[in-house]
């Protein structure tokens, strides 16, 4: 992708970030609309043969993911939270059944990196940006589910939002996201490791 925007860009033919403006130029190459030389053309669309292949197989991975979750009891349980998907829902079992388990689910969250770094010096308490241990590719994924409902929490009432929210007056939006990130895991330990149902409120 980035290739195909660093060479149309030569050519003065440049788009918006994100996947809208990639679908502009993967357009322009293919519909011959740019008015570029045929050669050049011919070549860049070697490119936009590869991205839409890879297109086409994460569309068939994503399906296959969706499918499993639906049938996995635990996986279709933990897509009841705000925020957890087929991608998380399927990685976070597998993860906790094949690392043994913790302690409890704050124990879960701190190993995982997304819990604030403490110190306390002469009775006061500070904390720190998050520590990043653990698992990178859990991490991820939980801080881009938790970005996502921080998003659409304004508005909405009742539950979590509740709590969103009221973080958001006085809290920076990266910082909740943490928090909410924070939660997402500890419901989920809770859930996998009680084999209960999530609970809104």
């Amino acid at each position: 992708m980035n290739a195909l925007r660093g060479h149309l860009a030569e050519f003065g033919l440049i788009s918006a970030s994100q996947r809208a403006g990639l679908n502009r130029l993967l357009a322009a190459v293919e519909e011959a609309e740019a008015g570029l030389p045929i050669e050049v053309t011919d070549l860049l669309k070697m490119i936009t043969t590869e991205i839409r292949g890879y297109d086409q197989s994460i569309a068939e991975l994503d399906k296959k993911l969706k499918k499993l979750c639906a049938e996995e009891d635990v996986s279709r349980r933990l897509c009841e939270i705000p925020g957890v998907g087929p991608v998380i829902a399927t990685a976070m079992p597998a993860f906790l059944m094949a690392n043994g388990s913790f302690e409890s689910g704050s124990a879960f969250a701190a190993w995982l990196g997304i819990t604030p770094r403490q110190h306390s010096s002469g009775g006061k308490e500070r904390t720190f940006g998050i520590t990043k241990r653990g698992n990178t590719y859990l991490r991820r994924q939980l801080i881009n589910g938790a970005r996502a409902v921080v998003r659409i929490a304004r508005g909405r009432r009742g539950g979590i939002w509740d709590w969103i929210n009221r973080m958001l007056e006085r809290r920076h939006f990266n910082v909740v996201t943490v928090a909410v990130a924070n939660k997402m895991a500890r419901v989920m330990w809770a859930m996998i490791t009680n084999g209960t149902e999530y609970k809104a409120a």
